[in-house]
């Protein structure tokens, strides 16, 4: 059964920050608070975990299209090739902000995401999210949480989440209300950015 923890955005709790990375160090799935919707995440590295999650979402860990949460983009270099100045400064404009960049992955990509040609990349206006990345030393690699509700598609209320969920990870942080609006997805991989889903970040990036 999972533990709800309470985090304060202004200020999280540094134990409580690292009582969730080593859960997460540990191949823990955790519900977290973004700058859009709860996110369901675990560690990038840790094949078990994201086997967890695929079972849960009902897919196949090798098709699963899920973002890679940081805390900054000093990491970029990590998991994507290089970029043009162009596409960088758009993402020095927006970032931390409401939006998952496809870019084009690299050949350091963890071993369950090797076959990827892109990566979706998110940096949060959230300090508990990108705190638990800085926590954890490396990215979460997350998914939304939906909900079932033909009205709602996202629940916003982090005590529902626990009722639904606490069976099935480790922990739910209750870090306030979300919102019920997703990320922007944009596609900078090819010749021309491409608008993949438009959600809360405004399109007027360029």
């Amino acid at each position: 059964m999972a533990e709800l923890i309470k985090l304060y955005e202004e200020n999280p709790n540094p134990k409580q920050v690292q009582q969730v990375v080593d859960v997460l160090r540990k191949g823990g799935l955790v519900i977290y608070p973004t700058d859009t919707v709860y996110g369901l995440g675990c560690d990038i590295t840790n094949s078990k975990a994201l086997q967890r999650i695929a079972r849960i979402k009902g897919v196949k860990l090798e098709k699963a299209n899920w973002s890679f949460i940081c805390a900054d983009l000093s990491n970029l270099s990590d998991y994507v090739r290089q970029i043009d100045s162009p596409t960088f400064k758009i993402l020095k404009r927006t970032l931390p902000g409401p939006y998952t960049f496809i870019l084009p992955g690299n050949n350091n990509l963890p071993k369950d995401f090797k076959k990827k040609k892109t990566v979706g990349i998110r940096v949060p206006d959230n300090s508990i999210a990108r705190a638990l990345v800085t926590g954890l030393g490396h990215p979460i690699v997350s998914t939304s949480i939906r909900d079932e509700d033909d009205i709602l598609e996202y629940t916003t209320d982090p005590e529902l989440i626990f009722e639904k969920w606490e069976n099935l990870v480790d922990i739910v942080i209750d870090g306030g209300y979300g919102d019920n609006v997703a990320s922007t997805v944009i596609d900078l991989s090819g010749d021309e950015p491409i608008v993949i889903r438009e959600g809360k970040g405004s399109l007027e990036i360029y």
